[in-house]
């Protein structure tokens, strides 16, 4: 089944942007996920095509209308009921975006996702479709289009048959709670600097531990957010036991 993506957007010619070109664009050519930008303001009711209203409370800036956003997004559902795919919306007030939620929303139908401009969106319609806003990073962007590009290319390099390897994104920074290891290829000797002994050792189990204690390593030092979680999550390792002197 096509892994479905619907973007509500007032800047439908921003999709599908960079997923138009390598491994998304050709798998969107493939028909393994499919793509449906569509412009918000076809839901305005008046004749100047309003999509927002000044805040209650006074304030900076311009939120969209609940009544404009509703419609928008009752017309990108099935009327049946049928659609199931989750209705995001993107908001640097989010939850953060993580490895596993892409991993989530790719094993699911797809996603609905809401891209919005000016000061956000009204409350009312977030809590009426019970959607669950995401963050990409603790900074504000002009709007949810880069944002919503992010998510969507998180989620389909990670359906069947996108990515050539099956096994590259297991090894990838997050999967296991980690970042990534470093990486080295030809020539072995670059600028005086010589990729590491052990990875030209050819044995595996040596490779592997060096990988590992080298994800640790830079988790530890860049990201002890992470670490703190992964040890808190790592259970300790068996003591050996010694058989009894004879």
């Amino acid at each position: 089944m096509t892994w479905r993506a619907t973007v509500l957007t007032l800047f439908e010619s921003m999709f599908p942007g960079p997923l138009g070109q390598s491994l998304a664009g050709r798998a969107l050519e493939r028909g393994l996920w499919s793509l449906d930008a569509v412009d918000i303001r076809a839901a305005a009711t008046d004749r100047h095509g309003s999509v927002d209203d000044t805040p209650f409370g006074g304030g900076a800036g311009m939120v969209l209308r609940p009544d404009v956003l509703d419609a928008a997004i009752a017309s990108v559902l099935d009327p049946t009921g049928a659609d199931n795919r989750p209705l995001l919306c993107l908001t640097p007030r989010g939850t953060p975006f993580t490895q596993s939620d892409a991993a989530h929303l790719a094993s699911g139908p797809g996603a609905i996702l809401l891209a919005g401009r000016y000061e956000g969106f009204d409350q009312r319609v977030i809590d009426a479709r019970a959607m669950r806003e995401i963050s990409i990073g603790d900074y504000v962007l002009s709007g949810g289009e880069l944002p919503a590009l992010v998510v969507l290319d998180a989620c389909i390099r990670l359906l069947p048959g996108v990515m050539g390897a099956a096994d590259s994104a297991e090894e990838e920074s997050f999967t296991a709670g980690l970042l990534e290891y470093p990486h080295y290829t030809r020539p072995a000797e670059w600028q005086g600097r010589a990729v590491p002994e052990v990875l030209l050792s050819g044995h595996h189990a040596a490779v592997a531990a060096w990988r590992r204690a080298e994800a640790e390593r830079i988790t530890r030092a860049r990201r002890p957010d992470l670490w703190a979680r992964h040890a808190s999550a790592t259970p300790p390792a068996p003591v050996a036991s010694r058989a009894p002197a004879p």
